[in-house]
């Protein structure tokens, strides 16, 4: 349970910028399985989908109506790229995690990348600005900055501070769902490595349990954090709201 992160401080010299080596890994590893998916159900194309391709057509048909549910789809079809990426990723990394996690030296070193609020407080502050942009993008600008004043013009300091919010309930809801799940393992893998025959019967089987939950969680957060996101942009580029 004792554990820090791998750190590397002062990079380039600079007395302020810090990097998680362990962020910076799982970003990767979690990054790099997502493109494996899409090359591996991109290849090979057939009319009648069948195996691994099936699969992806459904994931793909479960996106898009995550956006018909948002928002008009001739107006959401253009956010399928990013619907299809952030729940693919979010999955993935929320499923790192379940699997094991390693430390070495003390360090952790394999784990969620979704367990640390940097990370998703970064998707979080990522799609409230798409959101912003693909508003002034779709609806221009004068027109899309009358939206904070409507439909009362001293209304305004509460839309602010709402961006504010949608930042850190997106972000934080994610992480805190995960953390707390890796805690939890990490406890109950400790009962386990006691050796104790009590330990290891109080600590196998819920950790099993656990897991089997945490992936249910897992794949829940990353389909909330996708509809949330489409609710997001309904809301900036969608002239009915």
């Amino acid at each position: 349970m004792e554990h820090k992160n791998p750190m590397l401080h002062d990079w380039l010299g600079i007395s302020w910028l810090d990097f998680n080596l362990s962020n910076v890994l799982m970003m990767l590893v979690a990054s790099t399985i997502v493109f494996i998916l899409a090359v591996t159900a991109s290849k090979s194309l057939q009319r009648k989908p069948t195996g691994f391709q099936n699969f992806m057509e459904w994931v793909i048909e479960f996106v898009k109506d995550i956006i018909g549910n948002t928002m008009d789809y001739e107006t959401g079809r253009r956010f399928m790229g990013l619907g299809l990426t952030l729940l693919l990723y979010i999955f993935v990394a929320n499923m790192l995690g379940v699997i094991t996690m390693v430390t070495f030296n003390h360090e952790l070193w394999w784990k969620s990348p979704t367990s640390d609020p940097g990370i998703t407080l970064t998707l979080a502050a990522m799609v409230v600005v798409l959101s912003h942009y693909y508003g002034v993008k779709m609806k221009g600008t004068k027109e899309y900055g009358k939206e904070f004043f409507r439909p009362l013009p001293f209304l305004f300091p509460l839309k602010i501070i709402e961006e504010f919010a949608n930042t850190l309930t997106l972000g934080l809801r994610l992480y805190g769902n995960i953390f707390a799940g890796e805690i939890l393992l990490t406890l109950l893998a400790g009962l386990v490595a006691s050796g104790t025959i009590a330990g290891m019967l109080g600590g196998f089987i819920p950790m099993l349990a656990w897991q089997g939950f945490s992936i249910f969680i897992g794949a829940i957060q990353a389909f909330i954090f996708t509809m949330l996101t489409m609710v997001y942009m309904s809301h900036k580029v969608s002239s009915d709201h």
